[in-house]
């Protein structure tokens, strides 16, 4: 059935791009979700990966799984999503301070999905960013430091921020 759709696609038939844009849509908010300053832009995120796919399905290899080569793509798309939101934002630097520490205690049970996205989704786009490249992509400091024009540094920086600001998050929900 896929195949079918990717070939329909590859002859840019409306009806098999809008069949495969719906078969993976909620795959796509998944991981837009988690880029996002809202539900709007992770859609506008999604839309444009999508748009990126139709231009590009001939690229895609069909002897191997279509959701990675759909996944890269995304995530792309959100990365440049961010490069241009990036402008207006302030990129903080590894010399400022944290204002008090936070206790190391884990939390692990109480919290659904969705508490969880939107959580992430508290923290600033920079933090936000490097967290879902390194925890969720699987990316290491020094390729994100290289996809978002940071050094290594602030790279890892922010994912420490990142995750002391979402410990204290799932802290207060918890309270």
């Amino acid at each position: 059935m896929l195949r079918e759709i990717i070939k329909g696609c590859r002859k840019r038939r409306r009806k098999d791009q809008k069949e495969l844009y719906e078969l993976f849509y909620a795959y796509g908010m998944s991981i837009t979700l988690r880029y996002a300053d809202s539900r709007n832009e992770a859609v506008d995120i999604l839309n444009d990966a999508f748009m990126k796919v139709f231009e590009n399905i001939r690229q895609y290899d069909s002897g191997r799984p279509f959701k990675p080569w759909l996944r890269q793509i995304i995530v792309n798309t959100a990365i440049t999503h961010f490069h241009k939101a990036r402008k207006m934002k302030k990129w903080e630097s590894l010399d400022e301070a944290w204002p008090e520490p936070i206790s190391d205690e884990r939390i692990t049970s109480g919290i659904s999905y969705d508490d969880i996205v939107e959580m992430v989704r508290k923290l600033t786009p920079a933090y936000r960013t490097v967290f879902n490249l390194h925890v969720i992509e699987g990316f290491s400091h020094e390729e994100i430091a290289g996809l978002l024009d940071i050094s290594v540094g602030t790279s890892k920086s922010n994912l420490s921020k990142a995750k002391r600001n979402l410990r204290a998050l799932l802290e207060n929900k918890l309270i």
